[in-house]
């Protein structure tokens, strides 16, 4: 329908704004169509569609004189006396995304109620006037009420037994509940935080004494009011309006929609970590992303809400939706099994075991980590589309974290959390800088070095080096197998995250050395610094800030501890293992002497495993040096055992049995390879302080012990033949081959005797 009768001269006939058109579409109201100006004093509106049950149009602000009074699909209007091409321009622009074009708001809801007021006096009042309430329940379904006011209270009676207050018609009169309860609703729904409701009541209704005779061609008052709303009760079976705030008339005043204040919460749902989050089933009125089946999923009484969830918090679900909806978190939109579908998913928690009803509901307890991509999906294993998106965002470092300690000068904080073969790690600055860098060793020489920053464009990096000097140009770039790269900075400071894994699955190149034991101390040093590039570096990207000493970080058992030069307790250990192999065991004197050596050492060797696993709060046997100590020892405490059980010695003139030299050659045997394996074990000990500790001797006390074995071997093989002690003493060399010699030697040179006997007495 297009045509205009202008109500004033317009001497405006051509306009920056000629021709300009925008489209209305259906944001908080139920309204579209096509917005155009056609000259410099009208506008057209095309394909313009409103819900049905509006009996009046109008534009929120006095835009134009024109009243439409049904509903159409185009019309021009004559632009209003006084309004100018730029207000027009500027109403234009903004009406697709308000949508000031409405209806009476008598059809526009929020949760807690809306009260919308037909009256027949001239001044706006609620007394004496027809409302219509209308809201949501508690399980979401739509509702409209006819209620009539008789004061502004409560409803209830007074002393002399009428009702009065804010009361439905069916109060007033119970006898005819189905008559005076006229109003019906017909549409509900809640979108961008508004609520819309449309509901039908006739124009001339057979209740007269509650219900406003709503004449079409008259003019007629409408206010409306937004408030709380109580839910019906075993005492009172309707909904109680609560107090509102300022009452509004008729619609002109309302330039605007009108938005809720939290719109953007009302369909999110933020998992706490305590408070669980019950799961049922129910009618689907809303559905974010139809279509759907008939019921989805409802989460803490709401439909298919939105749920955010933070990583490292666990989430619980308490599922009460009965026996035939599983619930499970899944990277497919849809749900419903993909796999069945030959579609691939990935499923994060839940499954065919995860359903319940009210009466044994099933708990499930699902923690999102760091990495659990950015958003998921709650959905029914057995149906599809029953729920809706999880949102996971980035907690607390703490929280994504099993473990955190500070650096040196407490300038920047190490998390890290350890899985089966790698180790995830993070770097927080709590200093403003522009790049932050940790490195693995006792000094920036020699380290390999891990640095985050964003750049200009606020594009993100991690990048990798190995250091082998004290200027830019000993920066050499590797190419480490790093997972799960983030990096960030919030208020200046720096933070970056990676996973890694503990051995490099590579040959030949520097960064495969990066080995990380997680059952060894890790040495950690840090830097910041201005700027940082990819390429070129020089010596504006040297640190401005650095750590004094490293920090030796126990992966294992969550603590750091200050790097010290050379620990005294280890000492001790290594001195009390050379007394024990080095001076004690090997000794094979007089029978009483070696005994005494040999006990001694073995309990001074005792004494200094348990020093050094005091010392490294823990005992493993991952490092070699653990390894060789522990064979030495096992060999070391076989030998009293076999001393033990050794058999009797041959008495004169008695050869020797085979058990007692099988017994000889097993006693002699072992204990020289616990002499041997308690040898390595001194070297390959020496070796670990050097290469974990950062022992300024340890190489010089390596080469001495050396050279003490060595100088012991050559005196024993000089004093091969000396023998100490007297060779019916069991200290003597058991198996020395002079004493085979000797033996045999006796055996045959001595006097025999034979006695002959008569072949027949």
């Amino acid at each position: 329908m297009r045509g205009c009768r202008a109500e004033a001269p317009c001497s405006e006939g051509n306009s920056s704004v000629v021709g300009f058109e925008s489209e209305l579409v259906m944001v908080q109201h139920q309204v579209r169509g096509v917005f155009r100006v056609v000259d410099g004093c009208s506008f057209s509106v095309r394909e313009f569609d409103m819900l049905e049950g509006s009996g009046e149009v109008r534009s929120g602000s006095y835009l134009s004189g024109t009243s439409p009074r049904r509903r159409i699909s185009g019309m021009s209007f004559c632009r209003a006396p006084g309004m100018s091409g730029a207000r027009l321009r500027t109403k234009s622009e903004y009406l697709p995304f308000s949508v000031a074009i409405s209806g009476y708001v008598r059809r526009i809801s929020v949760l807690y109620g809306l009260r919308v007021v037909s009256t027949r006096i001239t001044t706006p009042s609620m007394i004496h006037a027809d409302v219509a309430i209308t809201g949501f329940t508690e399980e979401g379904t739509p509702f409209a009420d006819d209620y009539y006011i008789t004061a502004k209270s409560e409803c209830g009676q007074n002393k002399d037994g009428d009702v009065q207050g804010v009361c439905p018609d069916t109060v007033y009169d119970s006898d005819h509940a189905g008559l005076v309860n006229n109003t019906k609703p017909i549409y509900g729904h809640r979108k961008d935080g508004v609520s819309f409701i449309r509901y039908n009541r006739p124009l001339v209704t057979i209740d007269e004494t509650f219900d406003v005779v709503v004449h079409k061609n008259d003019t007629m008052n409408v206010i409306w009011a937004l408030g709380k709303i109580s839910p019906p009760n075993a005492l009172q079976g309707y909904y109680r309006p609560q107090k509102h705030g300022a009452l509004h008339d008729h619609n002109e005043r309302l330039h605007w929609p009108l938005d809720a204040e939290d719109k953007d919460d009302q369909d999110l749902i933020t998992a706490d970590g305590k408070t669980p989050l019950v799961v049922v089933s129910g009618p689907a009125l809303r559905y974010p992303n139809p279509p759907s089946p008939s019921n989805v999923l409802y989460i803490n009484k709401k439909e298919a809400p939105l749920l955010r969830v933070e990583r490292g918090v666990p989430v619980k679900f308490s599922i009460q939706a009965g026996h035939n909806v599983a619930l499970y978190i899944t990277s497919d939109p849809i749900g419903g099994n993909a796999t069945s579908r030959n579609i691939s998913e990935v499923v994060y928690a839940g499954g065919p075991d995860a359903e319940g009803v009210p009466a044994t509901p099933k708990e499930l307890v699902w923690l999102p980590d760091r990495k659990t991509p950015d958003q998921v999906y709650y959905q029914s294993l057995f149906e599809k589309k029953m729920g809706w998106k999880i949102q996971v965002v980035d907690g607390g470092l703490s929280d994504m974290y099993h473990n955190s300690v500070f650096l040196d000068d407490q300038q920047v904080t190490l998390f890290w959390t350890l899985s089966e073969g790698s180790i995830s790690l993070a770097a927080r600055g709590e200093k403003k800088s522009g790049y932050l860098a940790i490195g693995f060793g006792s000094e920036m020489r020699h380290s390999f070095a891990y640095v985050g920053w964003v750049d200009e464009s606020g594009k993100p990096h991690v990048n990798t080096y190995w250091i082998d000097g004290r200027d830019a140009s000993s920066l050499h770039p590797t190419s480490e197998n790093l997972t799960d790269v983030r990096c960030k900075t919030e208020n200046g400071m720096i933070t970056f995250e990676f996973t890694r894994p503990f051995s490099p699955s590579c040959s030949g190149r520097i960064e495969c050395q990066n080995v990380i034991e997680p059952v060894a101390p890790l040495r950690v040093i840090w830097a910041m610094g201005a700027l940082w590039s990819e390429d070129n570096l020089s010596e504006r990207n040297m640190h401005s800030l650095t750590s004094t000493r490293s920090m030796r970080v126990m992966l294992m058992h969550g603590s750091a501890e200050a790097e010290q030069d050379l620990r005294p307790v280890l000492a001790v250990h290594g001195f009390m293992m050379f007394v024990a192999w080095g001076m004690l065991l090997p000794g094979d004197g007089w029978f009483k002497i070696h005994v005494y050596l040999q006990y001694s050492g073995i309990s001074i060797m005792l004494l200094g495993v348990l020093f050094a696993a005091a010392e490294l709060r823990g005992f493993s046997i991952s490092s070699l040096h653990v390894k060789f100590g522990i064979t030495a020892l096992i060999l070391a405490c076989a030998q009293p055992i076999n001393a033990y059980l050794r058999p009797k010695k041959p008495v004169n003139g008695e050869s020797t049995s085979s058990k007692r030299m099988l017994w000889e050659y097993f006693h002699i045997i072992t204990g020289r390879c616990a002499v041997v394996v308690g040898i390595a074990s001194l070297i390959s000990g020496m070796k670990h302080l050097g290469d974990r500790y950062g022992g300024e001797n340890a190489e010089g006390l390596n080469w001495a012990l050396i050279l003490w074995f060595l100088v012991g071997a050559l005196v024993v093989l000089f004093k091969g033949n000396w023998v100490l002690g007297n060779e019916e003493d069991d200290s003597a060399d058991l198996l020395h081959p002079k004493r085979i010699f000797s033996e045999s030697e006796n055996q045959t040179s001595g006097g025999m005797e034979v006695q002959l006997e008569p072949l027949h007495r």
